[in-house]
């Protein structure tokens, strides 16, 4: 069963719509134990880093997420904060991440270009920066709707998996190592490319 948790940080109905028309049937787990049958994981989110650590730890959740994604290596997809929230820190807030990838989440550098609009917000293409069946088949125009100021930084290369720039900046626009995977984009929005994205997830792993 694909389990969506949630924390109080994101508007859950427009990811299981999405779910719902590749496919997939999906229930919202709010409770440490309604994880414990899902085959598979997604954590979204928006907001403030700091905030959706605080809802994440009072919800009691982080023990068993922990046992799922790092134990039972249960597929686990991250989205905009909730990829943010499974980095080590953010210089959005002074809580730890949950550190599931050596990675850590920083905001867009306007000294570098001054140019640059923050949040970045629209629609933009990416870059596969390796192969993985989570990209699979995707038309080469892809593209999908960001809406952020901050974005990962991750410390080994290999776990890229999309690559995008952003005037000056190139950003991590997905990453993904063995179970733990991370869009910073939001696929619910996205609509043929955001579903491509999400079916992938479903069918491979």
């Amino acid at each position: 069963m694909i389990t969506i948790v949630d924390y109080g940080s994101s508007n859950l109905g427009s990811m299981q719509n999405m779910l719902k028309k590749v496919g997939a049937s999906s229930k919202i787990a709010a409770a440490p134990q309604e994880l414990e049958g899902a085959t598979k994981i997604i954590v979204p989110g928006v907001g403030s880093f700091d905030a959706g650590m605080k809802k994440l730890q009072q919800s009691g959740m982080i023990p068993m997420l922990n046992r799922k994604a790092l134990v039972e290596r249960v597929p686990t997809l991250g989205v905009c904060l909730g990829m943010h929230l499974m980095t080590r820190s953010s210089e959005e807030g002074d809580l730890p991440g949950l550190g599931w990838i050596d990675a850590h989440t920083r905001r867009f550098d306007q000294h570098r270009d001054p140019s640059i609009k923050v949040p970045h917000m629209g629609w933009n293409e990416v870059v596969p920066a390796k192969g993985s069946e989570l990209i699979g088949q995707f038309p080469v125009d892809a593209r999908f709707y960001f809406a952020h100021s901050f974005h990962v930084v991750c410390a080994s290369a290999e776990d890229v998996l999309l690559s995008m720039s952003y005037g000056a900046n190139t950003f991590v626009a997905a990453f993904q190592r063995a179970n733990l995977m991370g869009a910073q984009f939001h696929p619910e929005k996205s609509h043929r490319f955001g579903m491509a994205f999400l079916r992938n997830f479903v069918e491979h792993f």
